[in-house]
């Protein structure tokens, strides 16, 4: 055997997963691969590349690739582009893939089959991968797959993502495919030389040879459309289920968040005790131990939040939520594809600022990148925690609902009904034109306990990561600020009042007092720049310097003691507004091509958040008074 020949032998296959939103493409990534994942971005672009590996019940190695979700190769978005680059062996240090997997929906081969057609033009060797098979034949849709096959001429295997074993039919054929040297793909041209119209008559063609519908034995998705979709009861249920996830996020959490507080409690008084009095006492116990362990607390919160997120997500109703508000949305110059986008930035607003880049329209995509970061992340979820424990009476309302949740859904939706005042705004600013909501609509379908319990593992992982990463550092750092150069001879304030870090929170004041924040919050302030939850853990450490308790009690009644309410309150209203954490303006200039669009959305975002708590510091002062 030739060495030509020995590398081509010897190299592993790379398969791309392809194929619409919505049809179970990353289901069967997850599938295929399980933990053996790995994340990044493709080159140049902020679009994200997932490429795994898994080996076959016949001992081959395999390595996947799913690309990004795209309707046709005649790319709209730049996802679509990614994948039509990929594809036809356009990008830049890589080659095409030896095979693509043509992942289509069982319940809509109509809309699905476009792609498949042009992608067969490229002349890639491939598979078509019929997925959820159960769900089309519970509607009474048979196919017949010896038939596609001959139409299309290319393999058919029948999958159910969803499902242990629903991929063994994928893995069959993969073993009994033949992989030589790398193929080279027609040009793209192969594409656009055959009409879109002809391609649709195609596609009735095959249908009509292939696919017959019977009768409908379990489309139950229809049934409870007819409800969650209805333009009255719709909404009501949509604005229930939010309510019902704030109110559950306080109810459900105190428990966990009390082990939590208490473990992190025993721990400083452990280490404080191994360690004796000195410095490495103080860099410990109350810097590292009182700053970390004032935001871990609030992961069981955190974990809640996404829970719900996921559950709906999974169960197929996001995509309805996104239609509900279509027309509320458009009426303030956003289109209702933007609702992901910005359900994303309920975790993160640098996902969400990512994830606009599926909306087609530039101006309504730039848009939404500039609201984003007015939904609250979950980095501003412990922030609202502890303002609300300390200020917030724990008590029920109605005997219905509970004031802590209620307050944090009032929060919420202050950052909801802000970013739609703000796209308001900018569209009487812009020749604004709505343009129609098409989107599909997945099936419903039980949720996978394995994909819920992956999806909150990973929500853990990054939060975990940024308390021993970021978070630690930043701890490190406040706590030598907040350290030295001490107290003099008959300081009558806390030796942090006299350290580098009370100079700055000092210097500040002067700027924040007027909204009612004193040193210690200006100081905290600074570093929650880096990432909003560091501010919790800034004012933890603040209040362990200061020698005013011990570092397993609770931050709560501290601040509550020695804050007014009415600073409560302008503190809790700057976060709804505050200009964002540092990685979120700079990937809004990555993603908008300029740095400018990131110091407009500072500057708009600070003056919100300064006249806003302005506002609430005076009017509480005046109803309060003091």
């Amino acid at each position: 055997m030739g060495v030509m020949e020995q590398q081509v032998a010897s190299r592993t296959p790379l398969v791309a997963l392809l194929g619409n939103p919505n049809c179970g493409k990353t289901a069967l990534f997850n599938r295929l691969t399980g933990s053996r994942q790995k994340v990044a971005n493709y080159a140049g672009v902020t679009i994200e590349r997932k490429e795994g590996s898994f080996t076959s019940p016949g001992g081959r190695a395999f390595r996947v690739l799913d690309l990004p979700g795209a309707y046709s190769l005649s790319a709209q978005t730049p996802d679509e582009a990614i994948t039509r680059d990929v594809v036809a062996g356009l990008r830049a240090g890589e080659s095409a893939p030896d095979a693509v997997l043509c992942v289509v929906n069982a319940t809509n081969l109509r809309l699905n089959l476009r792609m498949v057609l042009e992608l067969k033009r490229l002349g890639l060797p491939m598979v078509l991968v019929l997925n959820m098979v159960d769900v089309a034949k519970k509607r009474g849709i048979a196919i017949d797959t010896a038939v596609l096959a001959r139409e299309l001429g290319m393999p058919v295997v029948e999958t159910v993502a969803i499902q242990t074993g629903g991929e063994e039919a994928l893995l069959a054929e993969l073993d009994r495919m033949s992989f030589g040297a790398p193929v080279q793909p027609n040009p793209l041209s192969a594409i656009d030389a055959v009409p879109v119209e002809d391609t649709q008559r195609d596609v009735r063609r095959i249908l009509e040879l292939a696919v017959s519908a019977g009768a409908d034995r379990g489309n139950l998705t229809e049934k409870i459309d007819n409800l969650v979709l209805h333009p009255v009861l719709g909404p009501v249920i949509l604005a229930a289920l939010m309510f019902l996830i704030f109110q559950a996020v306080f109810s459900w959490a105190g428990m966990p968040m009390d082990l939590i507080e208490a473990g992190v409690g025993a721990l400083g008084e452990r280490v404080g005790l191994l360690l004796g009095e000195g410095v490495l006492h103080s860099l410990i116990v109350d810097g590292i131990i009182a700053g970390v362990g004032s935001v871990l607390v609030f992961l069981p919160q955190i974990l809640i939040l996404f829970f719900f997120i996921l559950l709906l997500e999974d169960v197929g109703y996001l995509p309805r939520a996104a239609f509900l508000l279509d027309r509320i949305m458009g009426s303030v110059g956003l289109s209702g594809r933007a609702f992901l986008p910005l359900l994303s930035s309920f975790a993160c607003a640098i996902p969400g600022i990512m994830a606009a880049r599926t909306i087609q329209n530039p101006r309504d995509r730039l848009v939404t990148i500039m609201i984003a970061p007015l939904m609250t992340c979950s980095a501003r979820l412990p922030v609202y925690a502890l303002l609300i424990a300390a200020f917030i009476p724990d008590r029920e309302v109605g005997g219905l609902m509970n004031l802590q949740g209620l307050v944090l859904f009032v929060l919420y939706m202050a950052g909801i009904l802000s970013a739609m005042a703000v796209a308001w705004f900018m569209k009487r600013r812009s020749d604004y034109k709505q343009h129609a909501l098409m989107m599909e609509l997945p099936a419903y379908h039980w949720p996978q306990p394995r994909a819920l319990a992956t999806g909150l593992w990973e929500r853990a992982k990054i939060f975990l990561k940024r308390v021993g990463t970021l978070i630690l550092a930043m701890m490190v750092m406040l706590w030598v600020l907040s350290s030295f150069p001490g107290a003099p001879e008959g300081a009558t304030h806390p030796p942090v009042y006299y350290s580098v870090a009370g100079m700055i929170g000092r210097a500040l004041e002067v700027i924040l007092a007027p909204i009612g924040f004193g040193w210690e919050i200006a100081i905290a302030l600074v570093p929650g720049m880096a990432a909003r939850e560091v501010a919790v853990g800034a004012l933890g450490q603040v209040y362990a310097l200061s020698g005013g308790d011990e570092v397993g009690n609770t931050l709560a009644p501290l601040i509550a003691q020695s804050w007014s309410l009415a600073t409560g309150l302008s503190l809790l209203t700057w976060y709804v507004y505050a200009p964002h954490c540092l990685p979120t303006l700079a990937t809004v200039a990555r993603e908008t091509g300029s740095r400018r669009y990131a110091w407009i959305m500072a500057g708009y975002m600070f003056s919100l958040a300064y006249v806003a708590a302005f506002i609430v510091y005076r009017t509480a002062l005046y109803f309060t008074g003091a």
